[in-house]
């Protein structure tokens, strides 16, 4: 992942891979929430909240709320890139906003994620409030939300 911690979105690099092409002849859609997760996991990495980190403390990131948009599809071996932006930060609640665009991400997405996650102390099963260092990490890459975020399942 490559990142300004100073601010700025994420961008994760990512390439399809030949079993995550479903029978259709595209990315099969556990695979889009897959490669948002990477991007999630680079996320934390970024914010010092690593897997030392976890194993230390006994914390993580839980995700509570997930809506995902699947916009386009998405062919075997395409070079995709994942742009992640921090849409909130609050005590315990992490707003996380990923847009997947094949090759630079310049275009449209081909698929987004918005995500509420808490942060969870996994010994008691209750939230407890971010790091102050993970926190401030986070605050400065809060960047405002697309009009489209937000937004539920519509009706038909």
């Amino acid at each position: 992942m490559t990142d300004d911690i100073t601010g700025g979105p994420l961008l994760l690099r990512q390439t399809v891979r030949d079993e995550w092409i479903d029978y259709n002849g595209h990315l099969s859609e556990a695979y889009y929430v897959l490669i948002f997760g990477f991007a999630t996991d680079a996320l934390m990495d970024t914010a010092g909240l690593d897997a030392a980190y976890r194993e230390r403390t006994g914390c993580s990131l839980y995700t509570v709320e997930a809506h995902v948009r699947y916009l386009h599809e998405v062919a075997g071996d395409s070079q995709l890139t994942v742009r992640t932006t921090v849409l909130g930060v609050d005590g315990k609640k992490l707003r996380i906003l990923h847009e997947m665009f094949a090759g630079d991400p310049s275009g449209d997405p081909v698929a987004t994620e918005e995500l509420f996650t808490l942060h969870i102390d996994q010994a008691t099963g209750r939230s407890t409030p971010l790091p102050t260092t993970a926190r401030e990490r986070l605050t400065r890459l809060v960047a405002p939300a697309p009009e489209w975020a937000g937004r539920g399942i519509r009706e038909v």
